[in-house]
C-alpha cells in the first residue's frame, strides 16, 4: 500500500495508484506522483501555474474531479462507450463491475466551482480542491443507471479493451484511451473534505436524475 499521511484527521496517500488494491481517498493537497504521460503533463501544468502565481502574482484555482458526464458532454466516456449508440443494445462499462469509480456530473461541478470563484477574495492565491461528485462503490451502478434511464432490459456487458490494445501500437487514440485504462481497474476516490469544509456542502444531482438529465440532452445532440 502507499505511504499514508494525516491530515485533518484523514488518511491522505501520496498519488501514486500502481499499489492500490482497495479504494483510498486522495487528499486535495496529496502529493502526485504521475504513472502515465499524461499524468505528468497535468503536473507540469500545474507547476506552471504554481510558478506564474509565485513571480507573476497571479491567482489559481484547481478543482479536481473524476470522470464528466452530462447532457453536453458529447465526447466524454459516459456518451461514447457506456451510453448505448442503438435502441435495445446491452449497456458496456469499461472497468471491473466491482471496482469503484468517481464521476462528475457537469452542473454540479460548474456549479461549485462558481461558488468558489464568487469567494475568491477568501481563497489563497493558489488553491487546489476535490470535487466528490458520484462515487460508486460499484463502478457498474453508473450502467444500471443508464439501464434505468433508458428502459434498455438488456444486461449490462463488460467492454472489450482487446481492440483497444491491439490498435494500440499504429492508432494514437487507442494509444491514448489504453493508457488511462488502470483508472477503470483501481478505485481512486476524491476526498472532498476541504471543499465541504470551505463551501458548507457540495452541490450533488441524485444519481439517477443526473443521469436521466444527461441521456436525455445527448439523445437530442
Amino acid at each position: 500500500m502507499p505511504r499514508l499521511r494525516r491530515e485533518r484527521g484523514l488518511s491522505c496517500p501520496e498519488m501514486s495508484i500502481t499499489t492500490v488494491l482497495t479504494p483510498e481517498r486522495w487528499c486535495a493537497d496529496s502529493p502526485q506522483n504521475p504513472v502515465t504521460r499524461k499524468g505528468a503533463i497535468r503536473v507540469e501544468m500545474e507547476g506552471m501555474l504554481r510558478a506564474a502565481v509565485a513571480e507573476r502574482r497571479l491567482r489559481a484555482l484547481v478543482v479536481r474531479a473524476g470522470d464528466y458526464f452530462g447532457a453536453s458532454a458529447a465526447t466524454s466516456a459516459f456518451a461514447q462507450i457506456i451510453l448505448p449508440a442503438k435502441s435495445g443494445a446491452p449497456v458496456r462499462y469499461l472497468g471491473r463491475f466491482e471496482v469503484g469509480h468517481a464521476w462528475a456530473y457537469l452542473p454540479d461541478l460548474a456549479e461549485t466551482i462558481v461558488q468558489l470563484s464568487v469567494r475568491e477574495d477568501e481563497l489563497q492565491a493558489w488553491e487546489t480542491f476535490n470535487f466528490g461528485g458520484h462515487w460508486l462503490p460499484h463502478g457498474v451502478e453508473i450502467a444500471e443507471a443508464v439501464r434505468r434511464a433508458t428502459g434498455n432490459p438488456a444486461p449490462v456487458k463488460p467492454f472489450s479493451w482487446l481492440p483497444i490494445r491491439l490498435a494500440a501500437p499504429v492508432y494514437p487514440l487507442a494509444r491514448e484511451l489504453a493508457e488511462m485504462r488502470y483508472l477503470w481497474q483501481t478505485p481512486l476516490q476524491l476526498d472532498n473534505a476541504k471543499l465541504i469544509a470551505f463551501l458548507g456542502a457540495e452541490p450533488h444531482t441524485a444519481l439517477d436524475e443526473a443521469v436521466r438529465t444527461a441521456v436525455a440532452g445527448l439523445k437530442r445532440t
